[in-house]
């Protein structure tokens, strides 16, 4: 595969090797495709489903341009089978909320952008059987978040060829997405408080593809989507680092390179948000930096997990398929030789805040000079409970080249892996934070209340400084107990190479990939580290941490540390 990912031609190229090792994974019909062998909460014939469906985010742009791939025959023949009724690779027939839904987005969107591929090659009788099976999705509720937008595409995709479809649904369906709109850019997936990747490569990112279809019939909304993505993009740029890596940071991470389709959008509608060469520069520094990870198998395939092989951090909705998602951000393959987004130079980021308050997302987002993005964050609470909810939401800091962890246990400090937390220890289990009963974001610190566990509230202040950051600590506790608070995760490549500095108010350890030091500014502790159960690092697949314990007694504790990451170029997630 070509990685430079300089031209048109090189995305073309990447898209194409990735899609010649699926053919031999599509069933005998052509209408499922599965990858692998692990599960998820939908059946096997949903999640082939969900293998078809996501590879034509990637093979619809292709199409657009009026060009071809290996897959081009599976595609129309898959429908003809997945429809039928009488076919055993039919789809099936849903009541209630089903991840089909997800799955027919897709295919709403290839009849919008694409039906000389989906729809014209098929019969009269199979055309009247696809478009009964999609429109299963009026007749049932979906999600009340994101999901929205599939039935959007859905309907909008029937209407495209002449089919019914159900106006009511899709009135319904963009006013009820209006009320998710926030301001500042700025949507909620839904009637929850986690901001993530769901608002640039969901919200925002069908929004676009609504605008690109739409703006004839709806030129109203569609100029306030276009004024609402050119808003949150002065935002999300904030979460990409100079070298093209974005800030591990929610769930679905599996997702890996989606995290690029808002921009891929914007260029597809014609939306400068900022030049098109700084625009250029973040999606292909953006791939450049994925495909330096090994996040496919030897066959080509993409697998679970975020920069390398891994289950640990994936949530359980996660299929073997589930990562094609990524393929949103070939998008770009729509836009012809002569757009602006090919001919303009490539550009670096435009100069940037040292520090910028990213108050929807309750953040403070610090740019160190070596390009690295870090987010000091109060929390945010998915009232669903996702997996790893602390984790993926809750912990003081996310760095985009030290990563962050996901617990393989807390009964054990090495498998709990607190960095950049506050764990509490009682009756054998550590505790950490998980909700916030109170927020204040600032320009100059963040600040939450919180109670890991019965008996135990925390107040804790977290301000930005210089190269790291401190923070405070007010703990009451109606009874005594242990702490550890961890810094930042150091990628180790050795465990022997680690090398760590102690002194009575301060751990630092060191090696081949940077340094990650904790000091301790107020209070008494005891200062250690630790090497951490190996594959719990969404970055590295070893690490390990500073750290401070602490005995809290019974009463008012007052804590306050400072901690700091410091990058080294030689480690792999910082080559150029």
């Amino acid at each position: 595969m070509n990685r430079n990912f300089t031209t048109r031609q090189d995305y073309k190229e990447a898209l194409l090797s990735m899609l010649e090792p699926l053919k031999k994974y599509y069933s005998p019909g052509r209408a499922l495709v599965q990858v692998g062998y692990t599960g998820a909460p939908y059946g096997e014939k949903t999640a082939g489903l969900e293998g078809f469906s996501r590879i034509l985010w990637g093979l619809v742009p292709l199409w657009m341009a009026g060009e071809k791939s290996c897959l081009d025959e599976f595609i129309p023949e898959g429908i003809r089978s997945g429809t039928d009724p009488g076919h055993p690779e039919y789809w099936g027939e849903y009541h209630g909320c089903h991840q089909a839904y997800v799955e027919m987005a897709a295919l709403g969107y290839a009849l919008l952008a694409a039906p000389a591929h989906v729809w014209e090659p098929l019969s009269r009788e199979e055309r009247a059987r696809f478009a009964d099976w999609l429109r299963q999705i009026n007749q049932n509720e979906v999600a009340d978040n994101n999901w929205r937008f599939f039935r959007v595409l859905v309907n909008c995709g029937l209407r495209n060829v002449g089919e019914d479809y159900s106006q009511e649904r899709l009135e319904e369906d963009l006013a009820r997405l209006d009320e998710f709109y926030l301001g500042d850019g700025w949507y909620s997936d839904g009637p929850t408080a986690q901001r993530d990747y769901y608002i640039a490569f969901a919200m925002h990112f069908y929004s676009l593809i609504y605008v690109a279809f739409c703006e004839k019939e709806d030129p109203g909304r569609c100029q306030r989507y276009r004024e609402r993505a050119r808003t949150f993009a002065a935002d999300y740029i904030y979460w990409f680092g100079a070298k093209g890596e974005a800030l591990p940071y929610g769930r679905s991470l599996v997702y890996r390179f989606a995290q690029a389709g808002f921009w891929c959008a914007l260029a597809f509608v014609n939306e400068e948000a900022f030049s098109w060469g700084v625009i250029r520069g973040i999606v292909s520094r953006h791939f450049r930096w994925w495909f330096s990870q090994p996040i496919l198998d030897a066959e080509g395939k993409l697998t679970l997990g975020y920069a390398y092989p891994n289950l640990t951090m994936c949530e359980g909705y996660n299929s073997p398929n589930s990562p094609y998602w990524a393929f949103k951000s070939f998008l770009v393959l729509a836009l012809a030789e002569d757009h602006p987004f090919w001919t303009e130079k490539e550009e670096e980021l435009p100069r940037l805040d040292s520090c910028r308050l990213l108050p929807h997302a309750g953040m403070l987002i610090q740019r160190g000079e070596d390009g690295y993005v870090t987010a000091l964050t109060y929390g945010q609470y998915a009232d669903w409970e996702p997996s790893f909810i602390a984790e993926k939401y809750e912990k003081f800091a996310y760095s985009s080249y030290f990563g962050f962890q996901t617990a393989r246990g807390y009964n054990q400090l090495h498998l709990t892996a607190p960095d950049n937390m506050l764990a509490f220890l009682r009756d054998g289990l550590y505790h950490v934070r998980r909700k916030c009963q109170k927020t204040v974001c600032r320009e100059d610190a963040i600040e939450s209340v919180w109670s890991p566990m019965e008996g135990v509230t925390v107040e804790t202040q977290i301000s930005p400084c210089g190269k790291g950051h401190t923070r405070k600590h007010r703990i009451h506790a109606d009874r005594p107990c242990t702490a550890v608070e961890g810094g930042f995760p150091l990628p180790v490549h050795e465990p022997e190479e680690v090398r760590a500095q102690k002194c009575e108010n301060q751990i630092s350890i060191s090696g081949t990939c940077g340094s990650s030091r904790i000091k301790l500014l107020e209070g008494q502790g005891k200062a250690g580290w630790l090497m951490c159960e190996p594959n719990v690092n969404v970055l590295h697949p070893r690490s390990g941490i500073p750290y401070f314990s602490y005995e809290i007694p019974q009463g008012i504790t007052e804590i306050c540390v400072y901690v700091e990451g410091i990058p080294a170029n030689v480690c792999r997630d910082a080559a150029d």
